[in-house]
């Protein structure tokens, strides 16, 4: 599991297992909290294009806003990081503000 970015009380990860999935996505979880499911799912490409939308969330319409817009601000950096989990390489995360 690669965690590549901090938001707010959020966490962004990309998990290997998902490298066979269709799309590209993360999962949202809550930072410093273990051993819990994901509160969201985010596509962040179509056919190899950057195209950012929610697959699935628990998460308010003011949340899901907030994540989308920042996953678009760095979705060349996430992206970079994505392809890194699922070569199983280390990845690197950051801090990205709202």
């Amino acid at each position: 599991m690669g965690q590549l970015a901090f938001l707010r009380m959020f966490i962004l990860v990309a998990i290997s297992i998902d490298a066979n999935d269709n799309r590209r996505h993360v999962h949202v979880f809550y930072k410093g909290k273990r051993h819990q499911h994901s509160l969201a799912k985010i596509w962040i490409e179509s056919n190899g294009q950057q195209c950012v939308e929610i697959a699935e969330s628990s998460l308010s319409p003011k949340d899901n806003e907030m994540l989308i817009a920042a996953i678009n601000r760095h979705w060349e950096f996430i992206n970079e990081q994505v392809t890194k989990a699922f070569n199983g390489e280390k990845t690197v995360s950051i801090d990205i503000e709202k």
